[in-house]
């Protein structure tokens, strides 16, 4: 990596740690503008040593820099405050830019990433129910009664309750009809077996 910089005059390398933790120690001691951080290390790994970095007073830009483009990766290390993320592959000359448009305050996205990212922005995330949530929407589904559902879970009918207002609320639903034919639409329950 420090030889890939070695051309790019206006810039400076301060420092090369090894490990997530001492990435952060070095940037509470050492004023830099911007940190390439890897994700894959050992100790403290690249999205929690960003986010702890970035919580820093006077915090430096991050841009990821690594091998992994996987969904789950880069929505981890955007929320971690990243400011960037390229994938090891990146040309030199396209690195330096990077660098430059990050300590500007600007979004640096290989385009394969940001390819991911408009993908994940575009589809909307289906609801995540709890196992025992799916099964009273599969009981319902069934045409179980909230005295039905207790017995047959061997919870108190209050708990039924409760667990069909948060399944409300998670799929957006007034009533146990629309939350059935909304957990069936998502794949969350198959109708051929309630």
């Amino acid at each position: 990596m420090i030889a890939m910089l070695a051309d790019e005059s206006d810039l400076e390398v301060v420092a090369d740690v090894g490990d997530g933790a001492a990435a952060v120690a070095l940037v509470g001691e050492t004023p830099i503008d911007v940190v390439l951080m890897d994700l894959r290390m050992p100790g403290v790994d690249g999205v929690t040593a960003t986010r702890l970095v970035r919580a820093l007073p006077g915090a430096p830009e991050v841009i990821i820099l690594t091998t992994y483009d996987t969904d789950a990766e880069i929505i981890h290390a955007v929320e971690a405050g990243a400011r960037g993320y390229l994938l090891k592959d990146t040309e030199p000359a396209v690195l330096g830019d990077a660098i430059r448009r990050a300590a500007r305050g600007e979004t640096v996205l290989a385009p394969p990433v940001a390819a991911k990212l408009a993908a994940q922005l575009r589809s909307p995330r289906r609801p995540e129910l709890t196992p025992r949530e799916v099964e009273v929407v599969a009981l319902v589904a069934r045409g179980l009664s909230n005295p039905d559902i207790a017995r047959t879970l061997y919870i108190g009918e209050a708990t039924v309750k409760t667990h069909l207002l948060r399944i409300f609320t998670k799929l957006g639903v007034a009533d146990r009809t629309a939350a059935v034919t909304t957990a069936y639409s998502l794949g969350l329950i198959d109708l051929l077996d309630a």
